[in-house]
């Protein structure tokens, strides 16, 4: 079984506290968009086999492990081990969301492996979470309202068909050096995630006007103030960092601006693509 699988952006990102257990309370609202990894899932007698294709771009930044360290032979290995099968399977990926982007790259492919296996034995699995924080959202994808370290899901009304360009420089950000950065904040200004939730919900063509991402006062980086200001000033409504960094999406009414915009930033070297706001993690290939 083949599927497309969606990256995610983050129209809000607030951190509201830390846990015992070190993990962070979040509040966000996720939204799946339209740029896609490729994963091909075919069921063995035995053993996980997984291979990559990564373009050069992407692997420079971010070397992905091609291997049971990967968060897509994870998901395979623990969606046997809970159903207690005792076959294997071989996974392809090829990459088209880049890494270290704070764009759910990896748990976008461990969602899709638990689907294709899923659709292919008709068995399923729980607890999601414990592969990674994201990977329960992808299961289903669209726009939800998320708590907790990402397991506390909430649909919200559909945000999809918003155009978007998405854009990242070289720089890659450690999710792990974010938050101890966001520890250290002193009288942060916090995004308006609740406000944000209510014009989705009842006002969506203001809901611009709350995008934030607290992220942004705890990473300092050179290439993501630079996008957002060309994003802004090719008339994006509005442009934020997603996730701990280092992607950038800026949302626009024109889709010809947002080719002008994408285009320039491509000029300046860095990767940028239009795509929308969609409503579902998968498309099924074949």
């Amino acid at each position: 079984m083949r599927v497309k699988t969606a990256a995610k952006i983050n129209l809000a990102l607030d951190v509201t506290g830390k846990l015992p257990n070190g993990y962070h309370d979040l509040e966000s609202v996720f939204q799946t968009v339209g740029l896609y990894d490729e994963v091909e899932v075919e069921l063995t007698n035995s053993g996980i086999e997984l291979s990559c294709d990564v373009p050069d771009e992407f692997a420079s930044s971010d070397p992905i492990p091609c291997d049971e360290r990967n968060i897509a032979y994870k998901a395979a290995k623990f969606f046997f081990e809970q159903n207690g099968m005792d076959c294997g399977c071989r996974i392809h990926i090829k990459k088209g969301i880049p890494s270290q982007a704070g764009m759910g790259g990896g748990s976008t492919d461990a969602a899709a492996v638990l689907y294709c296996l899923g659709r292919m034995t008709g068995k399923t699995v729980s607890n999601s979470e414990k592969l990674g924080a994201d990977v329960p959202f992808f299961l289903t994808g669209g726009t939800a309202y998320v708590e907790g370290i990402g397991e506390k899901i909430t649909p919200i009304a559909d945000y999809s068909g918003r155009i978007l360009v998405i854009a990242k420089g070289k720089e890659g950000v450690s999710t792990a050096e974010a938050y101890r950065n966001i520890d250290s904040l002193t009288a942060p200004a916090h995004p308006e995630t609740h406000k944000l939730v209510k014009a989705i919900n009842s006002a969506p063509d203001t809901a611009y006007k709350y995008f934030g991402n607290l992220f942004e006062q705890a990473v300092e980086l050179p290439e993501v103030e630079d996008i957002k200001s060309d994003m802004l000033k090719y008339c994006a409504r509005s442009a934020v960092m997603t996730g701990s960094g280092s992607a950038v999406f800026g949302l626009f009414e024109d889709a010809a601006q947002a080719a002008v915009c994408a285009e320039k930033l491509r000029e300046k070297g860095y990767f940028a693509c239009v795509c929308e706001t969609v409503a579902e993690s998968f498309i099924v290939i074949d």
